[in-house]
């Protein structure tokens, strides 16, 4: 009865997705606790999922990345089913509200505020822009990201990058396996089509330039042409002394802010 009720929720989901082009993709829960299912577009995730020790049945939603859902899951809706007691009846009444919940004129204006904003991230992404595609290689980088944006305004891209991305990805292109030098071939290409100005410099005089001559043909294979010229032009800089970014003060803290204000 559970793998069916499952299966009716999942099925219904799926159709009132689709028309918003969103994708069922084949996933395995690694919890015998769960059963899950996850439907993902260029710009929003959802998935359904079902906990079987509390016998709850979830819609939730999170953010995608260029490596896949970020998530950072958001509850949009509960509702128990108790498969020794429920029915099918009980499930299409779950499934009616998670459908009624995605396709509310709210849902909809979110999902194109998704599209709108994942535009212009893509056409104009930042060096903190391109800090945060490298949690998916290196998830610690998370709060250490945030500890940056809580203490500095701007972010400081350059410092940031030298401090906590420039010694992990070293250590991967020397250490790391096939799939992960591919992984970041792939972060390091797109950002550098979507960057700025400051992350293509980023990319190339900051992350490229500090890997090791000697390790440095490992990535260059899961490079673009374009990314490999222009890597191949940075080379000329190793060695020599760039402009320092310029040094911002840190933020404030709440407590000084308000003794401020006294």
């Amino acid at each position: 009865m559970l793998n069916e009720a499952f299966t009716l929720i999942s099925d219904k989901v799926e159709d009132t997705l689709k028309p918003q082009n969103f994708t069922k993709v084949k996933i395995a829960s690694t919890d015998d606790n769960e059963l899950v299912s996850l439907y993902t577009s260029e710009n929003l995730a959802y998935s359904v999922i079902y906990y079987k020790d509390s016998m709850h049945t979830l819609l939730r939603e999170c953010g995608m990345t260029d490596e896949g859902p970020d998530n950072q899951w958001k509850t949009l809706a509960t509702w128990l089913f108790d498969p020794d007691h429920d029915t099918l009846k009980e499930a299409s009444s779950i499934a009616n509200d998670f459908c009624d919940a995605l396709s509310a004129p709210s849902a909809v204006k979110k999902l194109k505020q998704a599209k709108k904003t994942k535009k212009s991230e893509d056409g104009n992404a930042d060096p903190l822009f391109l800090s945060k595609r490298f949690i998916t290689l290196f998830p610690e980088l998370r709060d250490e990201i945030k500890e940056e944006q809580d203490c500095y305004y701007p972010f400081r891209g350059v410092t940031f990058t030298r401090a906590s991305i420039v010694p992990r990805v070293n250590k991967l292109v020397r250490e790391g396996k096939t799939g992960e030098l591919k992984k970041l071939g792939n972060i390091l290409n797109t950002q550098y089509v979507n960057g700025d100005v400051d992350t293509r410099s980023i990319i190339t005089i900051v992350i490229l330039n500090s890997i090791p001559e000697e390790d440095e043909s490992k990535i260059e294979e899961h490079l673009s042409d374009n990314l490999k010229k222009a890597f191949t032009y940075a080379k000329k800089y190793r060695g020599k002394t760039v402009k320092p970014e310029k040094e911002k003060k840190p933020k404030k803290t709440i407590a000084q802010r308000l003794q401020g204000m006294q």
